[in-house]
């Protein structure tokens, strides 16, 4: 191994975390979707406002953290979901991957923002 903890070992230390402390209660799929979606706004708020070049000075400044804070509890809501209802985050992903690769082939939507209706 490589010394990178893998999504199986993040969703096991969630597991326990939780269990420790007797909050599966608290986390049904309606829960933790809303937690997702809650979570994830979270990541938005320092750029509110903002212009692209202040943006980018968030990412270099000391607010970085913030973000780093925030994307982590992005991550933890969706292992938290994903090792409730044992979903396989990796295939899902692998999965959608493929089907995204066929909504937006390379060849012809490489440099371009249209949706996959839009061309």
């Amino acid at each position: 191994m490589d010394g990178k903890t893998t999504i199986t070992e993040l969703k096991e230390e969630i597991r326990k975390f939780n269990a420790e402390r007797d909050w599966d209660q608290f986390h049904s799929a309606k829960d933790l979707a809303i937690a997702i979606s809650l979570e994830a706004a979270e990541v938005l708020e320092p750029f509110v406002y903002k212009s692209d070049a202040q943006s980018k000075d968030i990412m270099s400044g000391t607010k970085r953290q913030d973000i780093e804070d925030e994307l982590a509890d992005v991550l933890w809501a969706v292992l938290m979901f994903a090792e409730r209802y044992d979903i396989d985050i990796s295939d899902a992903l692998r999965a959608k991957m493929k089907k995204s690769a066929l909504k937006y082939p390379a060849d012809k939507v490489r440099g371009s923002n249209k949706k996959y209706n839009e061309y």
